[in-house]
């Protein structure tokens, strides 16, 4: 059946339906009765199976059949009951993804990257923000569970014993991202973050730099690039001046008014590594308002390669991290292991410095 017959059988379906009696409960008349499985399978010239398998198991299925399965499902309206059939298959088709924050681009890119891969394999994604309290992300854990995903997507590796437990318990797999350890859950697809901040050290050594700032929201990931920083620093001889410390999610407006209060130290040149490009922005302006040269006497480095600091002026010095390639790369991780794969499997994504004018 071509998808030109598909839509005709299912006009000529839709013109036929019965009407369900207006017994005063049913709801506005007009209302066409509920669009069944097998409704779909006529429409598009297949078994009720052959349904089940385009939603369900999508890869089992020869692309021409489930694009005419998918184009009946679409034009009739078919709303598949995915708990009837989890609790069938025991699959839900869902896998649950928490990341503290969309705000970002970095997390957004992955989450797009990561919910994309998995639809075409025929899941979706939940998707909940947990900010950056540990207690806030164990109680969304719990109820993530009590929704039985297929999987999970995980933010770092800071997690509680008793979460760990209830990971464990659960028997699903589980993918953390955006963090390098040695005692993940189970995958892991990250980066060590005292690393980046190692290498930003260096450049700024690199460059004659020997007096050394930081400014990092208060979040673990973003502590430990800046802890990584001022270690390397002193390593180099380097003299410190103090550690700011903002608020986490990272704001433009936290990192000038962090700038402001490390202006009494700014009496020599000076390199600043901030924990994110939106710090690092706001620090930025407030130099340019306060009258202070970039680089010449405030060199500055972001992290996260936003499009904003690559589009101001002068244009920001970063730390590039794929997000998009972390968002692939567990998307396959998970997908491999639904499919009955038992490797824990665990990799590192590559970061490197892009070097703009701030420097």
């Amino acid at each position: 059946m071509t998808g030109g017959a598909v839509r005709g059988y299912v006009t000529r379906m839709t013109t036929t339906m019965k009407l369900p009696p207006d017994d005063g409960n049913t709801g506005p008349r007009g209302l066409r009765a509920a669009v069944k499985i097998t409704d779909v399978a006529a429409a598009a010239g297949v078994a009720p199976m052959t349904v089940s398998r385009v939603i369900n198991t999508p890869d089992r299925v020869a692309a021409p059949t489930a694009l005419r399965v998918r184009e009946a499902i679409a034009l009739l309206g078919y709303v598949p009951n995915m708990i009837a059939g989890g609790l069938s298959s025991r699959r839900s088709r869902m896998i649950a993804a928490v990341v503290p924050t969309i705000a970002h681009p970095m997390f957004a890119e992955m989450v797009l990257n990561f919910g994309e891969a998995m639809r075409e394999a025929g899941y979706q994604v939940m998707l909940t923000i947990s900010g950056y309290g540990p207690e806030n992300e164990a109680e969304i854990i719990r109820t993530m569970l009590g929704r039985r995903p297929d999987a999970l997507l995980l933010t770092g590796l800071e997690r509680s014993p008793a979460v760990r437990r209830m990971l464990a318990d659960s028997a699903l797999p589980v993918v953390e991202i955006w963090d390098a350890g040695r005692s993940p859950t189970d995958m892991l697809v990250g980066f060590d973050h005292k690393e980046v901040g190692v290498a930003v050290a260096r450049l700024f050594a690199r460059k004659g730099h020997t007096r050394f700032a930081s400014i990092g929201a208060a979040d673990p990931r973003a502590q430990v690039r800046i802890h990584g920083y001022r270690t390397e620093a002193e390593c180099l001889a380097g003299t410190m001046l103090p550690a700011i410390t903002t608020g986490a999610p990272s704001t433009i407006l936290a990192g000038r008014e962090a700038l402001r209060a490390l202006l009494p130290k700014l009496d020599r040149p000076t390199a600043l590594a901030c924990s994110s490009d939106l710090l690092a922005f706001g620090a930025l302006t407030e130099a340019q308002v306060q009258g202070i040269a970039v680089p010449e006497h405030l060199a500055i480095c972001g992290f996260g390669n936003f499009e904003l600091g690559e589009a101001c002026e002068p244009p920001i010095t970063t730390v590039n991290v794929e997000g998009a390639t972390i968002g692939r790369i567990a998307a396959r991780f998970v997908l491999e292991r639904l499919s009955g794969g038992t490797a824990a499997r665990r990799t590192r994504v590559p970061f490197h410095i892009v070097e703009r004018g701030t420097t």
